[in-house]
């Protein structure tokens, strides 16, 4: 298991041997470039339906962003938790496993996504009056967030063959994949917004047509360019009672842990809908700018989820703690970065989604809060990184729960005070992200996560029996 031809044309790497600090940056590097024309789906949307259409628009769009994440966060945290299981066993060299773990994947990740994407499209109006959308803005927010839960299944499929060549070491595939429907959603988001005049549905529709290209185009390169673990025996592509628990087992607490964030969003999303358009479309482009800050953090997370995964299967704890201490210095470099620009260059970051001059000042205002908390957000990211990729499960409930409570908390609290106002909105955002912080640390340093591997209670069973 030695790493394949060149960095652009590998199919795996083994990264339980050589620098961690080389393995985790060729590990991430593509895979920050496809987070972040990924982001590049919602960004343009936002950019296109802003300018064209107006902020009343844009806010339609940022009314359900919340909502579509929740709804998204169960699929992709189950295709998290197969690669998680994929990396294990691919560091332990137990290949039969990793062919039999990806063709249980299918099953699990069709059937939850085809009840998921049913689930938005019928309970769109409901949910979206639940979160108090203001009447003026709700049938596009409903058109808007019916159309992208057609794209469920598609999301899946990507997120889930994307998620075993992650585990394999192949970050870069993904990339070519994830570029292609980029530039596809672009041009279609001008051509049916701009032109066509289809509203904030076009923009949803431009969506869904990029999100199913590109998981057509992973999934036919996986059967045909890898079929080592692509293509299964007739005994792998039986459903196996034993995988399929040990993945929800795993990605189940960390879906749970993605939505329960989504969910304190859903929470913070109702605080910001009671403050009127303009608050919501500061917040929708802020959100936008700090998930885009967010990518570095992402992409050294799954490169450590993913190193950490192989290493554990492997037996190498030491290595793991190794490559933490390595992400967590490439963490804080990147945060401190970050914050200048945030902070005092913000305005022309606002002015790129809209021209309204009140949404403008408002947006510059918030990332000043929010920009100075960018360091605790990515001390929490890193620790995240090597609990998921050990298959600490427990911890990702608890890390979803913190954050659900932090958010409820703190926007009570903030918003409330009359000297504060709207302003908590941004507040709380930080406030959570130190929280958060502290806690994911603090677990870390117990070394819980060192005990959560699959393959070594599986060798630990064998021993038990053979006794």
């Amino acid at each position: 298991m030695t790493a394949k031809k060149s960095v652009f044309n590998r199919t795996e790497l083994n990264m339980t041997s050589g620098s961690p600090t080389r393995l985790l940056l060729q590990f991430a590097t593509p895979l920050l470039i496809g987070n972040l024309f990924q982001q590049m789906y919602n960004m343009v949307d936002s950019i296109v339906v802003g300018n064209v259409m107006g902020a009343n628009a844009l806010a339609s769009v940022g009314a359900c962003s919340s909502v579509i994440w929740l709804f998204f966060s169960i699929a992709n945290g189950l295709a998290s938790g197969i690669g998680i299981i994929v990396a294990q066993y691919y560091g332990a060299g137990e290949r039969n496993k990793v062919r039999a773990t990806i063709a249980n994947a299918a099953y699990i990740l069709v059937s939850i996504s085809l009840f998921v994407g049913a689930a938005g499209i019928l309970l769109a109006p409901t949910v979206l009056r639940l979160l108090g959308t203001p009447d003026t803005v709700l049938g596009d927010a409903v058109a808007y967030f019916r159309t992208v839960c057609v794209g469920m299944l598609f999301v899946a499929t990507s997120e889930g063959v994307g998620s075993s060549m992650r585990a394999l070491g192949n970050s870069v595939t993904p990339l070519y994949f994830q570029i292609l429907a980029c530039v596809m959603n672009t041009v279609l988001d001008v051509l049916f917004v701009k032109y066509l005049h289809m509203g904030v549905f076009g923009a949803a529709l431009a969506t869904v047509m990029s999100q199913f290209t590109a998981a057509a185009c992973v999934l036919t390169y996986a059967r045909v360019r890898i079929p080592t673990y692509y293509r299964f025996s007739k005994e792998e592509g039986k459903p196996d009672r034993r995988i399929i628990g040990n993945a929800f087992r795993i990605g189940l607490p960390i879906a749970v842990q993605s939505s329960m964030i989504a969910v304190s969003c859903v929470v913070l999303q109702n605080v910001v809908n009671s403050f009127g358009a303009t608050v919501m479309a500061t917040f929708t482009i802020t959100s936008r700018i700090e998930t885009l800050v967010q990518q570095p953090f992402q992409s050294l997370t799954v490169s450590l989820s993913n190193y950490t995964g192989q290493n554990i299967g492997a037996g190498k704890t030491d290595r793991v703690k190794q490559g933490f201490r390595k992400a967590v210095i490439m963490a804080s470099a990147f945060s401190f970065v970050m914050l200048p620009l945030a902070f005092f260059f913000g305005r022309y970051l606002i002015y790129a989604f809209v021209k309204d001059e009140q949404v403008i000042s408002m947006g510059t205002q918030a990332l000043r809060i929010t920009s100075l908390c960018y360091f605790p957000l990515g001390l929490i990211y890193m620790p995240r990184g090597v609990m998921n990729g050990a298959g600490d499960a427990r911890f990702s409930m608890i890390n979803g729960v913190t954050e659900v409570i932090c958010r409820v908390l703190y926007s009570m609290i903030f918003t409330r005070i009359a000297a504060i106002g709207y302003w908590g909105i941004w507040i709380t955002t930080g406030a959570t992200w130190c929280t958060v912080a502290v806690i994911c640390l603090l677990r870390y340093r117990s070394g819980v996560w060192m005990k959560k591997g699959i393959v070594q209670r599986e060798r630990v069973s064998a021993q038990q029996t053979a006794a």
